[in-house]
């Protein structure tokens, strides 16, 4: 049994999915997944971060209108029986929210990104920060569909770098939304909440945006769903929670933690947990 499992609580009524996965208890940020990495892509500070092209804004602007917000909405509300929930949230801050935000949410389903960008309404001008080597598997036209731009690895260099964080400074200027992962990895139905990385809540403070914390939570699947999955295969709810706002006036280290904290302990509230064995920061990262 899973150590984090032994000490996590949740509510009365909230759904625990049980699926065979032997999840790391050490390292929070373990990766759990290995994809085939089947073509060659040079993601360095010639990679196009911002890419104004013909094609790929036409890819980006249809392919997101029919892949998304048909194809795949309709799959995920079949298969996985998505339900979103907080919507109100999104009227009630639209003052707050209209010169852009910082969607988070936790990592737990291949097809989580989508799920929240449908729950926001998203639009094609959302940018996503994603794990560069990505981008050299089969998943990598998809990848740009959604608005993802890769994180350059270490042996890119501080060039390609500097080219990512000048894209994004660029993404802000046009008011565009991000969403981030702040669990880094994904580890697959994990009930948990793990430690946030820092990444979101820097661009938070930096660029002065809200950021908009997502919980995917889980039901136990069942009716006519049984049709289209496993039992063992929980079914999906995204919920909206109140936007987090920060204070730019605070020294950034102070007001970065002050922020994770503040979304980690809003998140475990809005997953129905009551006692999360991970903190919200790992002194190991």
């Amino acid at each position: 049994m899973n150590k984090q499992y032994e000490e996590l609580k949740v509510l009365a009524d909230e759904y625990i999915p049980q699926p065979a996965i032997e999840y790391p208890q050490e390292n929070p940020f373990e990766r759990t997944l290995f994809p085939v990495f089947d073509r060659e892509m040079a993601i360095d500070e010639h990679y196009p971060y911002v890419d104004d092209s013909a094609w790929y804004r036409f890819k980006t602007k249809w392919g997101y209108a029919f892949v998304l917000k048909l194809c795949l909405n309709t799959m995920l509300r079949v298969k996985m029986g998505l339900r979103i929930r907080g919507r109100e949230v999104l009227k009630k801050h639209r003052e707050g929210l209209k010169n852009g935000a910082i969607t988070i949410a936790n990592h737990v389903y291949r097809l989580d990104c989508p799920c929240v960008l449908l729950a926001v309404r998203a639009k094609h001008t959302t940018r996503i920060p994603m794990f560069a080597p990505n981008f050299r598997t089969k998943d990598s036209f998809f990848l740009n569909l959604v608005g993802g731009v890769p994180i350059p690895e270490p042996e890119a260099g501080l060039s390609a770098m500097k080219k990512f964080n000048e894209a994004f400074d660029e993404f802000h200027r046009r008011g565009w939304w991000f969403h981030i992962f702040p669990e880094a990895c994904r580890w697959d139905m994990y009930k948990p909440l793990r430690p946030f990385q820092k990444g979101a809540f820097t661009m938070s403070y930096k660029y002065n945006k809200p950021l908009l914390p997502c919980v995917i939570t889980y039901r136990e699947r069942k009716g006519i769903f049984r049709l289209f999955g496993p039992k063992d295969l929980p079914l999906l709810t995204v919920t909206i929670g109140e936007p987090i706002y920060p204070d730019t006036t605070q020294p950034r280290k102070m007001e970065v933690d002050r922020l994770r904290e503040v979304a980690h302990a809003q998140m475990q509230q809005m997953a129905g947990i009551t006692h999360n064995p991970w903190p919200a920061t790992w002194e190991n990262q």
